[in-house]
């Protein structure tokens, strides 16, 4: 048995090197919009293509020396952190759920635990993608947050053929929704259609556009738009009603009106209904929780506070944990902020970083205290 284990040990720490190895082509490629499968990978430098035996993950940055083998120009350290990084993740979190007890109510991995499992590390995949797009140009690219919400949707509602309904809920392995929790997600939705309808219309003004066509990046300072940001938030604020008053709404009637709320529960408690709601529900209060500091952040201080991509990225993160632990993930990682703060403090830094990594983070110590955690709230709160 042993000897089992440190083969799956094995394989899934270099898997997730490989998974790393793309992800680099994930960060260098997206934020300059060029394909993520064409051409074949090349050296920036020189452009001559990588051969397969210079490309393979953790051992030709080492054997090449951290060079080029043409040109001999330096290959960034990224690489090889974010291919090692990837592999730890992987490994880490396949013997956190199959070979620990710290996350309880995880089948085996062959009995319907490999969903749970492959959906998470598609999540945490992601975000070290968006993490370190965000570290470097301060963006996080919303298709990768579009990618892992559409996954969570899916894997909520089709998760109930594969693991037990009754499991998946009473230990939230996958976001599940109450009739009640359900009818404030199918508002929110209503209310989203609304909303994009009105935005495509140009009813609802998008926010931070310029009349220039060029990127801000080409722009000199003195050249770009100067914003009033109280104005602009605004905007969103009048994208954001009808979600709201949509989702209110829908939740009053389902309380108020007895023949709609029997049908409703009847409905929405199907299994599939149910996780495909519970995913939606996560995702909007992700979203909702970043948004809503975005909003009062910008009104208070009158200008920008935290971004769109950080807005997208904890929606993404809602759909695939729900939306209690995607809560408790918004109140730990200013945690993880003011640590990086102290370490700047201490060592006399002064380099800033954007909040997704710390989002990010947040979102992984959740998966991996996920029992202590909703151990003690439920001590808490009911007792």
């Amino acid at each position: 048995m042993v000897a089992i284990d440190w083969i799956w040990l094995v394989f899934i720490f270099a898997f997730g090197c490989c998974v790393g190895s793309f992800l680099n082509v994930v960060i260098y490629r997206l934020p300059r919009d060029q394909s993520l499968i064409k051409p074949p990978s090349a050296c920036p430098t020189c452009g001559r293509h990588i051969r397969f035996y210079d490309n393979i993950p953790l051992v030709s940055w080492l054997v090449l020396g951290r060079k080029c083998r043409y040109c001999k120009a330096a290959i960034s350290p990224r690489y090889f952190i974010i291919e090692l990084l990837t592999g730890v993740v992987f490994a880490g979190l396949f013997v956190l759920y199959f070979r620990t007890d710290l996350r309880a109510g995880v089948p085996p991995l062959l009995r319907g635990g490999w969903f749970v499992y492959l959906l998470h590390i598609t999540l945490l995949a992601a975000f070290i993608a968006a993490s370190a797009i965000d570290l470097k140009l301060w963006v996080i690219p919303v298709s990768i947050c579009w990618f892992v919400t559409v996954v969570g949707l899916i894997a909520s509602a089709v998760g109930v053929y594969i693991i037990e309904p009754g499991i998946i809920h009473n230990y939230g392995l996958l976001p599940s929704a109450s009739a009640a929790t359900a009818s404030l997600a199918a508002g929110a939705a209503v209310g989203l259609a609304i909303s994009m309808t009105l935005l495509t219309t140009g009813i609802i003004k998008r926010t931070y556009e310029s009349d220039r066509e060029d990127s801000p990046d080409e722009l000199q300072e003195s050249e770009k738009p100067q914003y009033n940001h109280r104005r602009e938030i605004c905007k969103e604020i009048t994208f954001l009603l009808p979600i709201i008053i949509c989702s209110l709404a829908v939740f009053a009637i389902f309380k108020e009106i007895a023949p709609i709320r029997k049908w409703w529960v009847d409905l929405s408690q199907q299994p599939v209904i149910a996780g495909l709601l519970g995913g939606l529900w996560g995702y909007f209060v992700g979203c909702g929780l970043i948004w809503a500091t975005r909003i009062l952040g910008t009104l208070g201080f009158g200008r920008e506070a935290m971004g769109l991509g950080d807005v997208h990225l904890m929606g993404a993160a809602g759909a695939v944990i729900g939306y209690g632990p995607v809560i408790v993930a918004f109140f730990i990682a200013p945690f993880f902020g003011l640590t990086w703060a102290g370490f700047q403090l201490f060592f006399k830094k002064i380099r800033q970083i954007p909040y997704g990594p710390f989002l990010s983070l947040g979102v992984l110590a959740v998966m991996i205290l996920h029992e202590w955690i909703f151990s003690r709230l439920v001590a808490i709160f009911y007792y």
